[in-house]
Parts: structure tokens; C-alpha cells; sequence
């Protein structure tokens, strides 16, 4: 992707993911793909052939920060390439589909994109969906990368390859964070033990926390049916002297837990991984409980590179509100499938399967530059190598950790 920011630093950087099928936070009422992506396909290469990017994610629904995130980031990022002459000098369109964070829903979206015409999936967005609609890729040997489905059995199969970190690595990582800047002697947890992205973090967390100087004095679970009341969690670990509290869940839950640790007179440091970002956006929550709040992402939205500054103000003006790490995986999904594309000379009239085939054979071989890291390879176990970073909330907004 050394090539992708060198074209969008000449280009302007963001001309133009989550947007998509009457969910654009930016308020437009025409659904993200069918408007200037769409337009803009319209003068593709003379054969009138066009690239057709899906995406798949809950644009509506208690997780709709990521969805949304995702599917207006695609757009931005497809937006941009049109401006800018296309792929292999033909336009892209794009599709973005709503699957509520419902794993029989993403696949039914699966189905409608498939019967648009998609030939590459950017999704889904979250664990279980994405394991869901990996069957059909599968089964369909069509290119799957998703942004932020971060779940080990993710990508099992060879044609499925993702841009975040793994639950492992996020667990490994984020044990490691904490060691290395002594933030505590004494650590809780509160994870989703019926969540797979939850409990997988939670377990190399917990493994690795033995290696880094600090012991976990208490760890407890909830589960779907019960994520309203953390009191007894909560009491666990604050009359444990927990210091610093792990929450490897998404913000929804996180912003109980921070407003009912607050009721009880508990303040620990929270730290959380990449479902905390979101958090600033949760309805009637007071967010200036969540100051000093950290988690470890490889996106912060005040980095003062080029590439974010200028992906950050488009986002904004288009959609109204700050990016998230989920949409930055996103965008830096469509120019790695872009990159591979172009170094591959592929066109769109190659099948799927041929298409997932070149694919497959690019990736390994490229090394990319995005948003969320500098560098970025694959191999062909679909797991991406790159550098993790943390992030703190200060002042209501997220900036770069120490």
C-alpha cells in the first residue's frame, strides 16, 4: 500500500466506508453505493465494465458504529478511486448491505450482493457474521477480506483474509501494553464468555498476563442474557484492588460497566480493545466517564500524517462524525484489494473464482501502507503483520497514548 498513499497524497487523499442501503450517518437519504459511487461507474472503460466491491455490516442496531463505519468508509475509499481514474482504468461500484449483527441476516446479505453482481466481499464486519458468510465465499471461491471480524476461525478458509488483529493477538498485545508501562500490579477482567471475540481475547490476555508483572486478581463473565447489571463483577474486582480493569467488549456493555463502576464510588483504568471504540457515541451515555479510558487499536484519528488528517476531514464533511478504527480498517481494505488488482493487471470481466484466485496469489506478495499501519503483509494463513498501537480518551476525544 506504499503505492496507494503515494497515489492519494498526489491525488488528494480522500476525494470522496459505512454509509450503505439506508444507513449513511451523514444523513443522506440515498443508500451508500447507489449514489456517487454508482454515478460515477457509470463512465467506466469502454466495455462499460465495472468492479463491483461488496460490503456487509449492522448498519442499524445497538453495533451500527461499526457497520456504519465500514460500509461509509468503502464508499469514501470507491469514491476516491473513480475521481482518480479507476482500477486497472475501469470504475468501481459499490453495495453496502445491513445485516443487524445477525449471522443468518449477513448471510442473506451475502445472497442479495451475490445476485447484484459482487465479486469480492469487504466483510463482514463482525466475528460471527463473518464466520457465517465464510461458508458461502467458500463455497462461492469468491476474495473475502474482512476489516474487522477479528475471530480466529475467521479465516480458516483460503480465500478469507482480514486487516485487523486476530482475539489472540489483541489479547497477546494488549497483555503486553500493560506490562510494558507498568499500568498495574493488579488487573481485573470482564469479558462476554458467549461471545467468541470476547473469551478469545480474554484467554490469551490471561495467559500472557503471568510474562508481564502483573497478576490477574479477578476475572468474571456475563453472557447475552445477562448484560445490563455488572454490579457483581464490579464489586469483585474492586474488593480485589484491581487497579486496572480489562474489558475485551464491545462499547455498548462497556458503557454500563464505566457508568455503574462510577455509581459505586469504583475507578480503576479501563482498558479496552478494538470493540471499545465507539464508546464516545452511545446515546445518553455521560462521556466524561470514559476519560483516561484507553484501548488498544491501530487507528487514532489525530494522528497528523497526510493520510489520516485527510481521510478524517472527508470522513467528517461527508458523514458527519469522527471515523472509527472499524472504518479505517475498511477503507484500507478497498485500496489493499486495489493494489493487488493493479499489480495483477486483473480486469472485471474475469470470473470470481478467477478473480478470487489472483487475488489469493497478491496478497502474499504485496506489502501494503494504510491508515492502520505503516507496513502491512499477509501469508497465506490470512492474518495480517503489523504494529499495534493504544489510544486514550482526553478532553472527549481519542489521541495517540504515551
Amino acid at each position: 500500500m506504499k503505492s496507494v498513499v503515494s497515489l492519494m497524497a498526489a491525488a488528494a487523499l480522500l476525494a470522496g466506508t459505512i454509509a450503505g442501503c439506508g444507513g449513511n450517518a451523514g444523513g443522506s437519504s440515498a443508500p451508500a453505493g447507489e449514489s456517487t459511487a454508482t454515478e460515477a461507474a457509470e463512465g467506466s472503460a469502454s466495455s462499460g465494465a465495472t468492479f463491483k466491491i461488496g460490503s456487509i455490516g449492522p448498519l442499524t442496531g445497538g453495533a451500527a458504529a461499526y457497520g456504519l463505519a465500514v460500509v461509509n468508509s468503502v464508499e469514501l475509499a470507491v469514491n476516491e478511486i473513480n475521481a482518480n481514474g479507476g482500477i486497472n482504468g475501469y470504475q468501481v461500484e459499490m453495495k453496502g448491505e445491513d445485516d443487524e449483527l445477525n449471522a443468518e441476516k449477513s448471510v442473506n446479505a451475502y445472497n442479495t450482493l451475490k445476485d447484484w453482481g459482487m465479486q469480492f466481499l469487504v466483510g463482514s464486519t463482525t466475528s460471527a457474521c463473518s464466520l457465517a458468510v465464510s461458508e458461502n465465499t467458500h463455497e462461492d471461491n469468491m476474495f473475502q477480506l474482512t476489516p474487522s471480524a477479528s475471530a480466529a476461525d475467521c479465516v480458516n478458509y483460503d480465500n478469507v483474509f482480514r486487516v485487523c488483529f486476530s482475539d489472540p493477538n489483541q489479547g497477546l498485545a494488549s497483555a503486553q501494553y500493560i506490562g510494558s508501562k507498568k499500568l498495574a500490579s493488579k488487573v481485573a477482567i470482564i469479558y462476554d464468555s458467549s461471545d467468541v471475540y470476547s473469551s478469545g481475547i480474554y484467554q490469551t490476555f490471561a495467559q500472557e498476563a503471568s510474562n508481564q508483572g502483573f497478576e490477574v486478581v479477578s476475572a468474571e463473565a456475563f453472557t447475552a442474557d445477562s448484560k445490563t447489571d455488572f454490579s457483581v463483577q464490579l464489586q469483585k474486582a474492586k474488593d480485589a484492588g484491581a487497579e486496572l480493569l480489562f474489558l475485551p467488549i464491545y462499547y455498548t456493555e462497556a458503557s454500563l460497566i464505566l457508568t455503574q463502576a462510577n455509581t459505586m464510588g469504583y475507578a480503576p483504568i479501563f482498558f479496552g480493545v478494538d470493540g471499545m471504540d465507539g464508546i464516545l457515541t452511545v446515546e445518553n451515555f455521560d462521556t466524561s466517564l470514559a476519560e483516561g479510558l484507553m484501548l488498544l487499536t491501530p487507528f487514532a484519528a489525530d494522528a497528523t500524517d497526510d493520510l489520516t488528517v485527510n481521510y478524517v476531514k472527508n470522513y467528517k464533511e461527508k458523514y458527519g462524525e469522527t471515523p472509527n478504527q472499524f472504518g479505517a480498517d475498511a477503507y484500507d481494505a478497498v485500496y489493499i484489494i486495489k493494489q493487488c488488482l493493479e499489480e495483477a493487471g486483473a480486469t472485471p470481466d474475469m470470473s470470481v473464482s478467477d478473480l478470487c484466485e489472483t487475488l489469493k496469489s497478491q496478497i502474499v506478495k504485496i506489502t501494503a501502507s494504510g491508515l492502520t499501519s505503516d507496513t502491512m503483509t499477509w501469508d497465506a494463513s490470512g492474518e495480517p503483520n503489523k504494529e499495534p498501537k493504544a489510544v486514550v480518551i482526553k478532553d472527549g476525544a481519542y489521541v495517540t497514548a504515551e
